[in-house]
């Protein structure tokens, strides 16, 4: 999708340059788009095989991959500076890969869907709340970053996008109360908010959400 199959080389680094892993409906039979952003750790291509469950007919994946694995340094709840300039280069590489996405398959924001798993709903999260749009998101296990989520903080204009946000309640790496904090700042700036907690789930993602996903997808009217 990116020449090369990359990032473009002018984004901020370090994730600049980094590889985009495509899969599903090529150009020209795309009816709609799912933007992956995997876990830290993990691999763009380990994101597209996560959300193989929602695989069908007339959807692409893209996925970018984060510098050595990871989108950020450090963990959710570091103060921010910690995790720059990987956090800005994240964001901004979603950024480019939602324009750039739109663009080649010729799709308006409300077809093209960002999920995220753990780090990688937290780089979703920042991007939704920062910047907005219409695009749906979904943010799996994660949220936004900081030692508190101030809803001061931001100031994207959600429009209505439809945001699911879902965690385990027995979470051990993102606290349920991180995950209620983002869907109150999202919802606060005009997404249409789907907040799930799952009794007995840990850092984890449920059949529960891939079928939220399966829904959307439904509603994009993807056969």
């Amino acid at each position: 999708m990116f020449p090369g199959g990359a990032l473009p080389d002018d984004l901020p680094r370090p994730h600049a340059g980094q590889p985009v892993v495509t899969a599903g409906a090529p150009r020209g039979a795309a009816e709609a788009a799912v933007v992956c952003l995997h876990g830290r750790g993990a691999t763009a291509q380990g994101a597209i095989n996560l959300y193989d469950p929602i695989a069908r007919h007339g959807v692409a994946f893209v996925a970018p991959q984060g510098a050595r694995s990871r989108w950020s340094p450090h963990a959710a709840d570091a103060p921010r500076e910690r995790n720059e300039p990987h956090l800005s280069s994240a964001v901004a590489a979603l950024d480019a890969v939602l324009e750039r996405t739109r663009e080649v398959l010729d799709l308006p924001p409300e077809a093209v869907v960002v999920t995220g798993f753990s780090q990688g709903a937290a780089v979703a999260a920042e991007y939704a709340a920062g910047i907005g749009g219409r695009s749906p998101s979904a943010l799996l296990s994660g949220g936004l970053v900081g030692p508190t989520v101030d809803p001061e903080s931001y100031a994207g204009d959600l429009d209505g996008a439809t945001v699911l946000v879902a965690g385990g309640a027995d979470d051990d790496r993102v606290p349920i109360e991180r995950v209620r904090a983002t869907a109150g700042v999202l919802r606060a700036l005009g997404a249409d908010v789907t907040e799930r907690e799952y009794e007995g789930v840990g850092h984890e993602v449920t059949d529960d959400e891939f079928d939220w996903l399966n829904g959307l997808l439904a509603d994009l009217q993807i056969e």
